[in-house]
């Protein structure tokens, strides 16, 4: 248990992510006092006038390490970095840790190069400013600059500021993983409410399509869940809809996220390829079949390797395969199986998560359950991925991160020439509007440039979303609005 006492409340997310960085096994609480009983440390973070003084003791309450710094409170974003700054010199030299992206707990740090960029600098500059400011390595800061100039190439062609993107959400699974904290519900339970909801999606859909009428739309992604869950009869029902809605001949990118094996038939990926569907992904996540049954997937490798080639039988020829680094019980070997496997598959595109403990994911609520299990990465784990990679011919084209990932490093995807997901790209880049639909989907309305997002979200639970549509087209209504771009 690690207490961090402030004098006043500022800055808990960013203090409370960057210890956890440093320490991820410990929990870390916020007091107003000193502690009492068994504790690893005691932070101290005193905010007075024109200074913060840290003070970091041990368990024993021992004074270990103390430091202030300038603040202009005023400028909260200076402040926020210089605190920063100071609590990581504070746990580096307790630790001797040196974090691979420094201060940054953001979840988008491409963002930083490809801004800098927009307004000019030079490399130098950036690899300059990322370093005194964020205290990254130069290999993730150059990697972050490498990816932010692809990823200019690559949507230089797309209108951001007057076009869309689509993301569809279809929140079932045929079970839920054990890494799992996403709006997921298990198909099985919720088979005789599929019509009704596919029914309000349609009445979302309509008045999306009628009141955006004048926009073009750049990408279409449907995600979940697994959309590929459903049946072939109501998957040929979804496609129909946005066929007959959207102007879908005109997007550069139509993509389902076929995700798991126990969901792919001959006769879906037949309906997906009649609809115009142009990009898939199949996803093992792991080779391991061990593993495979400890995260509850209820199907093996071979599966997997039968999926990937139904699919290109029927003629998809830009297939993404995502695997995770970092589940429990898989040390360095294991991953190198996989990527040996997926070598001699030969994808598209690779994307490469960390495993994230999320807060709603069973492997963290019953996590005394999996304590027994490692849960290992590193930048050896990240460079034997980007060779297998580079070996295949791809390149890195987008990364994002999330809180509490394995090894602290991040998400990458990989692509081969043309095969990258532009999806992707717009909606962790933040630099066009995505107007999402379904259960749990969250819109992002990206304004002056991408300075100013915005955001609306519908209810998750499938039902209360069938309930209240009305609800949901109305709040998107009014940021439609406010935006400038309803039609009457």
């Amino acid at each position: 248990m690690i207490i961090v006492k402030l004098n006043y409340d500022n800055f808990e997310y960013d203090i409370y992510s960057l210890v956890k960085a440093f320490y991820p096994k410990e929990d870390i609480k916020f007091s107003k006092d000193w502690p009492e009983g068994n504790i690893s440390y005691f932070l101290v973070i005193d905010y007075i006038e024109e200074r913060i003084e840290l003070e970091l003791y041990n368990g024993e309450h021992t004074l270990i390490y103390q430091d202030d710094i300038y603040a202009d409170h005023s400028d909260r974003k200076e402040t926020k970095n210089r605190l920063k700054r100071l609590i990581y010199y504070c746990f580096n030299k307790e630790t001797g840790i040196e974090l691979p992206w420094g201060t940054l707990s953001g979840i988008r740090p491409v963002k930083i190069p490809l801004r800098l960029m927009e307004k000019g600098e030079s490399d130098d500059s950036i690899r300059s400013y990322m370093k005194s400011t964020y205290l990254a390595t130069y290999d993730k800061i150059d990697l972050s600059i490498d990816i932010a100039r692809r990823e200019l190439g690559l949507i230089s062609d797309i209108n951001c500021d007057t076009d869309y993107s689509l993301y569809i959400g279809i929140p079932f699974c045929p079970s839920t993983c054990l890494y799992c904290s996403f709006t997921s519900y298990a198909y099985g339970m919720w088979e005789d409410k599929v019509s009704s909801y596919l029914d309000a999606l349609r009445k979302e859909m309509e008045f999306i399509a009628d009141s955006i009428r004048d926009k073009n739309l750049t990408t279409v992604y449907i995600g979940g869940g697994t959309p590929t869950s459903l049946s072939e009869h109501y998957l040929d029902k979804l496609l129909t809809m946005i066929e007959d809605t959207f102007p879908i001949e005109k997007t550069k990118e139509y993509c389902i996220e076929a995700g798991r094996a126990d969901s792919i038939t001959r006769d879906k990926l037949k309906i997906m390829k009649a609809h115009g569907v142009n990009r898939i992904s199949v996803n093992p996540q792991t080779m391991n079949d061990k593993t495979l049954k400890l995260i509850g997937r209820h199907h093996t490798t071979e599966d997997v390797k039968e999926s990937f080639k139904m699919a290109k039988e029927e003629g998809f020829n830009n297939i993404n395969m995502d695997i995770i680094i970092g589940l429990p019980g898989e040390d360095i070997d294991d991953l190198s199986y996989t990527l040996g496997e997926i070598s001699n598959l030969n994808p598209d595109s690779l994307t490469v998560h960390s495993l994230a403990l999320k807060r709603s994911a069973r492997l963290n609520i019953n996590k005394e359950e999996y304590d027994s299990y490692i849960i290992e990465n590193s930048m050896n784990h990240m460079e034997n991925a980007k060779a297998t990679a580079e070996n295949l011919g791809m390149k890195p084209y987008y990364l994002y991160r999330q809180k509490n990932m394995a090894g602290n490093l991040e998400n990458i995807g990989y692509a081969k020439t043309c095969k990258e997901g532009l999806y992707n790209i717009l909606i962790m880049e933040e630099k066009q509007t995505i107007i999402a639909l379904g259960a749990g989907a969250m819109c992002k309305y990206v304004t002056d440039n991408g300075y100013t997002v915005t955001r609306s979200e519908n209810v998750k639970d499938p039902g209360l979303y069938i309930d209240r549509i009305d609800d949901m087209i109305e709040r998107k209504k009014e940021k439609l609005e406010e935006i400038g771009w309803l039609k009457g």
